[in-house]
């Protein structure tokens, strides 16, 4: 896919995802839904280490973002994780960054604020959760995570590789925590899947 097809992706993705609140306010009588829920708890230590985003809501700092997007977690202290975030881009290069995962809910350990200090207003290892893990795979294989809001939530797998099957069981997963699957696009990665197209398609 070309960098002008993912931007169109991505602006008609943003367009469903602004016009989603509204329509779900006027189905449900105007109540705001729910915040996005955590696990019950999180093993920090067993979370850490690489986790390929196989799918996720497109944003602004992705759109460079060609294939092979990772996230490496590694355990700094009970509270904060390193975090490494890494993709090949459109022009065969490689986007780093690096940053910090604080844990904002010592209850579950799966509210955290995700700080990178070359980011403008993000720069601060202290603030509001913008990090739920909502979802994790009993043997930790793959996870399910957004912001409270929902304007961001990104499937991460250990695998690149995910089966027809595995997918179903994604789709699922991510409408059961309050999310419209076809806002989400696959992630290409060089084990997995190789195009981009909406979660609700796989």
């Amino acid at each position: 896919m070309s960098f002008r097809t993912l931007r169109t992706a991505v602006a008609i993705a943003a367009t469903l995802m602004l016009g989603a609140p509204a329509l779900a306010n006027a189905q449900e009588g105007s109540i705001a839904p729910a915040l996005l829920q955590p696990v019950d708890y999180l093993d920090v230590e067993r979370y850490t280490g690489t986790w390929y985003q196989v799918a996720a809501i497109p944003q602004p700092f992705s759109l460079d973002c060609a294939r092979n997007t990772t996230a490496n977690y590694e355990l700094i202290d009970e509270r904060n994780v390193r975090v490494r975030n890494s993709c090949d881009t459109f022009t065969g290069g490689q986007n780093r960054i690096e940053g910090n995962a604080r844990v904002n809910d010592p209850q579950t350990q799966a509210q955290l604020h995700v700080s990178f200090p070359s980011v403008p207003f993000q720069d601060s290892l202290d603030g509001p959760t913008n990090y739920v893990v909502t979802y994790i795979a009993d043997d930790y294989s793959w996870a399910l995570v957004g912001d409270p809001f929902r304007t961001s939530g990104f499937v991460l797998a250990r695998s690149g590789e995910v089966s027809p099957e595995q997918w179903q069981v994604i789709r699922s997963v991510v409408t059961s925590r309050g999310y419209n699957d076809c806002f989400f696009l696959t992630s290409p990665v060089d084990d997995g899947v190789n195009e981009i197209r909406p979660l609700c398609l796989m």
